[in-house]
């Protein structure tokens, strides 16, 4: 089995157990740099794992310290638009899974479909609309894994949404929630589908993560998800959409962002 073959090689390589990892999204791989004793594990050297194309996404594991908590950071993660299937997208989630991981933080860069938004904002995730046309439980379930039909009424752990509203007002970060829609890119949305998507009660937008924790929530693992407004979407400003911008922005908010995760992971 793929998911056995990368589980001996990651273990071959670290003797950390980390019980918490962290997705970093499109301009977000600073928090990788803050962890300590720390060991890379590059994706093309895992059995199985798809290689990542995405600018700017590292395309490798790092296991190490954030003091005395062991973590390990998806520095990079695939998505639907790169051609992979939904399996492929979240099988870095099922190794983690595997390895002893039983809390994720995901990061991410979207688009800000609410108003209130402003660029450069960070926004936790409460809930999502899957629009990827696509499921990553379709087909024979695994029982070993999950249940046939999982529920997904609180696919964004409450309790730890609850604890990062708590260090962001201790680190005084704005930090607004929100609902995030997905859709599979890589075109971004035009002007009609965001005011659907506003519509239909969309805060955010984005090409990931919602895979993710669909297979997260399939396992039991509890999901803490914060988007990075690296842009406002379609139609918000007189202007196009550039992914350079894209980054930028990310690069921009990546501190914060950094002190934050520093700041939520040893609670979780």
């Amino acid at each position: 089995m793929v998911i056995e073959s990368s589980v001996d090689y990651i273990l071959s390589r670290t003797k950390l157990a980390p019980r918490v990892a962290v997705v970093l999204g499109s301009g977000l791989g600073a928090f990788a740099d803050e962890l300590t004793d720390s060991t890379d594990v590059h994706y093309s050297d895992i059995p199985g794992w798809p290689p990542c194309t995405c600018i700017d996404h590292a395309g490798k594991l790092v296991f190490g310290k954030l003091e005395d908590l062991d973590v390990v950071v998806m520095a990079g993660r695939s998505h639907l638009y790169e051609g992979y299937t939904p399996a492929q997208v979240t099988m870095g989630v099922r190794v983690l899974h595997q390895l002893g991981v039983q809390s994720m933080v995901m990061t991410n860069a979207a688009g800000g479909i609410n108003l209130a938004y402003s660029q450069g904002a960070l926004v936790l995730i409460s809930d999502h609309i899957n629009l990827q046309g696509s499921n990553p439980l379709i087909g024979v379930n695994d029982d070993s894994f999950g249940p046939r039909f999982p529920d997904m009424t609180e696919a964004y752990s409450a309790s730890y949404r609850a604890i990062a509203h708590e260090v962001a007002r201790e680190l005084e970060i704005e930090l607004a929630e929100g609902v995030y829609a997905a859709v599979t890119g890589p075109s971004y949305e035009t002007p009609a589908e965001i005011r659907y998507l506003r519509t239909i009660g969309a805060d955010l937008v984005g090409m990931s993560t919602v895979p993710e924790v669909i297979v997260a929530n399939h396992m039991g693992m509890r999901v803490l998800a914060i988007s990075c407004v690296t842009n406002m979407a379609a139609g918000v400003l007189p202007q196009k959409i550039v992914h350079l911008e894209v980054l930028e922005t990310g690069r921009r908010v990546q501190n914060t962002l950094v002190r934050f995760l520093k700041g939520v992971l040893p609670r979780l």
